[in-house]
């Protein structure tokens, strides 16, 4: 049994650090969730919410994003028609625990892989934000495409650009690869 602990120990420290940092991530995150009033939007969400808007401001669009008074979420309206409810899982912060806890699986040393988790980070932010408003966009124009665009091409993309920032790490920063 000791032979396969040896022969196996990189991988198995893989495992220990991804899960812990994984779990010990979700926990704080799900304590700060906890911890919000009921039918309170969260700070991320509503961020998240106000930079979508921005974003589709930006180019000229009608829209709006307002604090639901029933529930945890934002209200975004597209040319004054309500076309979705952003909640807390549109703000990528599950997704990025995720990108955070394979980095720190696959560390370096700390400044190359702390500057790796802000940036890819602030890659998964802003693409999150600029897919919701994507998104809004293509369900006002084409809302019976909604199950597709909503629950495969669009997590498709933003699970693509993870995998893709993944393996830049793995390929470029690594302590793994020589």
């Amino acid at each position: 049994m000791k032979k396969y602990f040896i022969q196996y120990k990189p991988f198995l420290i893989f495992l220990a650090s991804f899960f812990l940092t994984y779990f010990i991530l979700t926990f704080i995150y799900q304590q700060y969730l906890g911890s919000l009033e009921k039918n309170k939007t969260d700070a991320v969400t509503k961020f998240v919410s106000k930079n979508t808007e921005q974003i589709l401001l930006f180019f000229g669009e009608e829209v709006s994003v307002v604090e639901s008074d029933t529930g945890s979420y934002m209200k975004l309206f597209f040319h004054k028609e309500y076309i979705a409810r952003i909640v807390e899982g549109c703000n990528a912060i599950s997704i990025i625990i995720l990108f955070v806890s394979f980095v720190v699986a696959f560390s370096s040393k700390l400044t190359p892989t702390l500057l790796f988790i802000f940036c890819g980070s602030i890659i998964i932010y802003l693409l999150n934000v600029f897919r919701i408003a994507a998104l809004t966009v293509l369900l006002f124009y084409f809302p019976k495409q909604e199950v597709i665009l909503h629950e495969v091409l669009f997590p498709l993309f933003i699970y693509s650009v993870v995998f893709l920032l993944w393996l830049i790490w793995v390929r470029k920063f690594s302590k793994y690869v020589s």
